[in-house]
């Protein structure tokens, strides 16, 4: 349970950073960032397998980098559904954004 929250936590600060970089991404505050972070965690654990199952052609196809699209289609609906988290410029901010996120996640859970 630890992990989990941690996970979350480390998602949130992510998503504060993510909207201080100009690729697009909006959030309003710390509030909004912790929803958006649970809804995106949410939004992973529950769609990513059924849209890598469906995808898996296509991800087979360009050697996993169907993935990020898929990733950027979670992060896009995860932005439709939480007020005060917009994406300014459509899919490329999703994309970006995705992107973004996993590095800085990335970063951040290692010094963890």
């Amino acid at each position: 349970m630890g992990d989990i929250l941690l996970t979350w936590l480390v998602t949130t600060v992510s998503f504060l950073v993510i909207s201080r970089i100009p690729i697009g991404v909006e959030v309003d505050g710390f509030g909004k960032a912790a929803i958006a972070a649970a809804v995106f965690g949410v939004l992973n654990a529950l769609l990513r397998p059924i849209l890598v199952f469906f995808g898996f052609p296509f991800i087979l196809i360009t050697f996993g980098l169907f993935l990020f699209i898929l990733n950027a289609i979670i992060f896009a609906i995860a932005a439709a559904i939480v007020n005060g988290f917009s994406l300014r410029y459509g899919f490329w901010s999703a994309l970006l954004g995705s992107i973004a996120l996993s590095i800085i996640n990335s970063i951040l859970l290692s010094f963890i």
